[in-house]
């Protein structure tokens, strides 16, 4: 591939990671995505200009160096993806960015200069927030998994955080308010709005996911009759719910009808080991879409 064409590639791939992270939790650098991220992209792809990639061709030319592009009604497709007509498009501005001719040397730092010392005149004030959170009903520290944050801005994209070890979030900004959404598989989301008050810990109350609460329960626990935990199950999942194992290592994904799901964490056996809910989707009361993996 040419410099200049691997250039292009290069940005091309920073802002698909850019559109994805708007409405999506993620590494920053592609090249760390693994499958659920993968998944994740190809039905986002899907669901805005109605094209798809292979995990394949994924692997082939965002994990790794390809020695070539890829075919122009794939390029033409995520330029779209990302805001652009098509490739040649996306191509075009981006030169166009580049051919901006640079100030004089001189005023450029004259200007440095002066913002320096205007930023050190009204430097806003840094804020710390900071959040503990626990069970609504316990009031026990939220622990043995971590809360996904999504910080909300007016001006600016979300930003993705999670939970430390003792179930807490820190955030440091110049504003005076902070919105986020919190989330996990056994909680309810929920969209936060707190004004700096001082720099304590802020205790907050999230809601379990009564839904993901009996499926751990069903699935992680010894009960003794089976027929009425498949009964449970049944009654707890849509029959055309979609259900994806994922496998460490880049070992990839596997779809599993109701039936197979069922039949997989209500039959007893000394080999299966915890089973860990990745996301879940719920509509009229049942499970539509849910994704996990065998721990």
């Amino acid at each position: 591939m040419e410099k200049t064409e691997s250039y292009h590639f290069d940005l091309l791939k920073k802002e698909l990671v850019a559109t994805f992270l708007k409405t999506h939790n993620a590494p920053k650098n592609i090249e760390e995505w693994k499958g659920e991220n993968i998944v994740l992209f190809q039905e986002d792809l899907f669901d805005k200009v109605k094209g798809k990639v292979s995990e394949k061709w994924f692997y082939t030319y965002c994990k790794k160096t390809p020695d070539k592009l890829p075919r122009i009604d794939i390029l033409n497709l995520l330029s779209k993806y990302i805001g652009y007509e098509n490739w040649n498009d996306f191509i075009t501005k981006k030169e166009k960015s580049r051919a901006i001719p640079k100030k004089p040397l001189l005023f450029g730092i004259l200007i440095l200069l002066i913002s320096i010392i205007g930023w050190t005149l009204v430097k806003p004030k840094t804020n710390e927030f900071v959040f503990c959170f626990v069970d609504q009903i316990t009031d026990i520290p939220i622990t043995k998994s971590h809360l996904n944050i999504t910080v909300l801005s007016k001006t600016e994209s979300p930003l993705y955080f999670k939970t430390d070890s003792l179930g807490c979030f820190r955030y440091k900004t110049t504003a005076e308010q902070i919105t986020f959404v919190v989330s996990s598989p056994y909680h309810k989301t929920d969209t936060i709005t707190r004004r700096i008050v001082s720099n304590s810990n802020n205790k907050v109350r999230i809601a379990s996911d009564d839904y993901s609460l009996m499926l751990d329960y069903y699935a992680n626990n010894n009960v003794k009759d089976w027929k009425v935990r498949q009964q449970n199950l049944n009654n707890l999942i849509a029959n055309n719910a979609k259900i994806y194992r994922f496998y460490g290592n880049d070992l990839g994904v596997e779809v599993y009808s109701k039936l197979n799901f069922i039949q997989l964490i209500s039959t007893p056996t000394n080999t299966l080991k915890k089973i860990k809910i990745l996301d879940k989707v719920i509509e009229q009361g049942k499970i539509v879409k849910l994704k996990f993996i065998v721990q």
